[in-house]
């Protein structure tokens, strides 16, 4: 075999595995384009637990899109506590979005006051005229409370 057909065969395996190395893009799945763009921006977002319960009170959110990964990122603080969020968008529908990431929340009287934190797979739903898309696994797996997280539309 000669020089140049070996030198051929092996600039083919490393850009192959380079491109092996090249993480997958976590395109969301996008069932309502009216929706997604909705929800793609700033938006507010508040935990139930924290502040007054009004949009007075609430965090801020943001969705944007990099490389073609939606990225959801937010934090609400009061002297009560926070929530925070950060992960991926996975794919939007007419009323909800999927999200993977993490999920934490601390509130002064929940879990003796300790961090509670959630990886995994979420679901956000909008019903009827709510102004708001709320995190459907409401169970704190940290304690026995109920956290409604919640996104607010622009």
């Amino acid at each position: 075999m000669n020089t140049s057909r070996i030198f051929s065969i092996a600039m083919t395996v490393a850009l192959v595995a380079g491109l092996a190395a090249v993480p997958a893009r976590a395109d969301p799945d996008i069932e309502d384009a009216v929706m997604a763009k909705k929800l793609l921006g700033a938006h507010a977002i508040t935990l139930q637990w924290l502040g007054t319960g009004t949009l007075k009170d609430a965090g801020k959110a943001l969705v944007a899109e990099k490389d073609g990964e939606w990225h959801l990122t937010g934090r609400q603080e009061t002297a009560e506590g926070f929530v925070e969020i950060d992960g991926i968008v996975t794919s939007v529908g007419n009323d909800t979005f999927a999200f993977k990431g993490k999920i934490v929340t601390q509130v002064t009287h929940i879990n003796g006051g300790k961090s509670c934190t959630r990886d995994g797979d979420f679901t956000f739903l909008k019903k009827g005229k709510r102004k708001y898309w709320r995190m459907q696994q409401i169970d704190n797996p940290c304690d026995l409370a109920a956290d409604y997280v919640d996104l607010y539309l622009r």
